[in-house]
């Protein structure tokens, strides 16, 4: 990964190519960001640079043998921690990231802008919560002790730190605070709030903002055949998202807007039965299938809200879907649309918890078939 095959963020790039020249290479930094953001780019392509052969002003070289190995993620010294789960293969102790290596890359490789439930999909742990495991502390440990094999920095890459086990964290929090000689710490977060303060305090913080629309719409250009009119509806409903962007350009069929659509309109009428049965069916989809129907709502949710508003140019849905936010938005008072958000966002926490999809859509659907109808009125 290089500087150069992320999108935009030139500011924030040419500051960090500066620091290096200048030998202000910090050993523990926190590149924190958006959920479908260049954090984690940013990072591998910095691992990149710093363990360059030959590094250019503003990039690494891309051609010497360290930024050939670092393209497939198998630099000798650049090591990666990221939280997983058990499987059926590997549990206990063998769930680390080390036992995960192979997926891992591949995961990289396709996209490094995705997120956690895209990572657990890939290597089919999406039916368990992610973890960075205390036994993960010790591998750090031991991974840190070996000398350089090729470059002069030994650098641990932690994504999602915000998935650290107590135990791991204070652990890694008494690496931060007396490194071995050489030792870079890039950690990755979605949710820099949810970091300890003492980690916090210890790291040299990068902020990476959104990706801007041109920047997104220029890179989908470069990866993806498209017609104009279609990258720039998923370039509009991303709202700096780059990994949603994607998704919505591969994306043939609006399932999620289908789904939702038959399920409101089940809710809207109380038909119990159907509810059941669409809780039922739904419960046995994937767990990321089931996040992304969530997270469509709580877009609906918003897009409901702006059309009440009547504020048009807000809204960031194709014509497909702002028809139904508008119809939506008849049968809700603002109270109602806020308790709708309320609800989605508290089943989506619940799900990325592990609670049983069939109970917890069943239960969501009765408590949204109360903020629904046309009788309903909110206070």
């Amino acid at each position: 990964m290089l500087f150069a095959d992320i999108p935009g963020l030139q500011e924030l790039k040419s500051r960090i190519a500066s620091s290096y020249h200048r030998g202000a290479v910090a050993h523990a930094q926190l590149f924190s960001g958006y959920p479908g953001g260049g954090q984690l780019a940013m990072a591998l392509a910095y691992a990149s640079m710093l363990s360059c052969e030959q590094p250019g002003r503003e990039d690494a070289c891309g051609s010497c043998a360290s930024c050939h190995k670092n393209s497939r993620f198998i630099h000798p010294d650049v090591h990666f921690v990221f939280p997983v789960s058990p499987v059926r293969e590997i549990s206990g102790k063998d769930a680390v990231s080390d036992s995960f290596l192979r997926e891992w890359r591949e995961f990289l490789l396709q996209n490094p802008f995705a997120g956690p439930a895209e990572w657990s999909s890939a290597f089919g742990g999406e039916d368990k919560q992610l973890n960075i495991s205390r036994e993960e502390s010790r591998n750090i440990i031991r991974s840190l002790s070996l000398t350089a094999f090729e470059s002069r920095y030994k650098i641990m890459i932690v994504w999602l730190p915000e998935y650290l086990h107590p135990s791991a964290a204070n652990a890694l929090l008494k690496i931060l605070e007396e490194p071995a000689p050489g030792t870079v710490f890039l950690l990755v977060t979605n949710q820099q709030e949810q970091l300890m303060g003492t980690i916090l305090s210890r790291m040299q913080i990068l902020k990476i903002r959104p990706f801007k629309d041109d920047e997104i719409s220029d890179y989908i250009n470069r990866v993806e055949e498209l017609p104009a009119e279609k990258r720039a509806q998923a370039v509009q409903m991303a709202n700096g998202n780059l990994f949603e962007a994607l998704r919505l350009c591969r994306d043939e069929e609006p399932e999620q807007a289908i789904d939702f659509t038959t399920w409101m309109r089940s809710c809207y009428s109380a038909d119990y039965g159907q509810l059941i049965d669409f809780c039922d069916r739904f419960g046995r989809h994937s767990k990321l299938e089931q996040r992304n129907l969530l997270i469509f709502g709580l877009t609906m949710a918003r897009e409901s809200l702006i059309a009440m508003h009547k504020a048009e140019g807000l809204h960031r849905i194709v014509a497909r879907d702002l028809q139904f936010a508008r119809n939506f938005a008849a049968t809700l008072s603002h109270a109602g649309i806020e308790l709708l958000y309320s609800l989605l966002n508290k089943a989506l926490y619940h799900l990325e918890r592990n609670a049983n999809p069939k109970i917890l859509f069943l239960d969501t659907s009765l408590a949204i078939s109360e903020v629904l109808g046309p009788k309903k009125v909110h206070k």
